[in-house]
């Protein structure tokens, strides 16, 4: 019987990637549109990365096994 690969979740790829360290960096949310009323400050903060709990973390890792 041949090995398998497993199939990435393509949607996860797309939204998630992971640091050298393990760690899981995901974007902010809430900085696609209606960006008039939220304030400068606000939206220079949600440019920065942000990263996955350890628990979520373990999850989305099983969902890209060779990223």
């Amino acid at each position: 019987m041949a090995n398998t690969k497993i199939k990435t979740h393509r949607g996860a790829a797309k939204r998630f990637g992971v640091t050298k360290n393990g760690k899981v960096k995901r974007s902010k949310a809430y900085k696609s549109h209606i960006l008039n009323k939220k304030s400068t400050k606000r939206k220079r903060k949600l440019r920065k990365a942000g990263y996955l709990s350890p628990a979520n973390a373990s999850t989305i890792k099983k969902m890209m096994p060779y990223k």
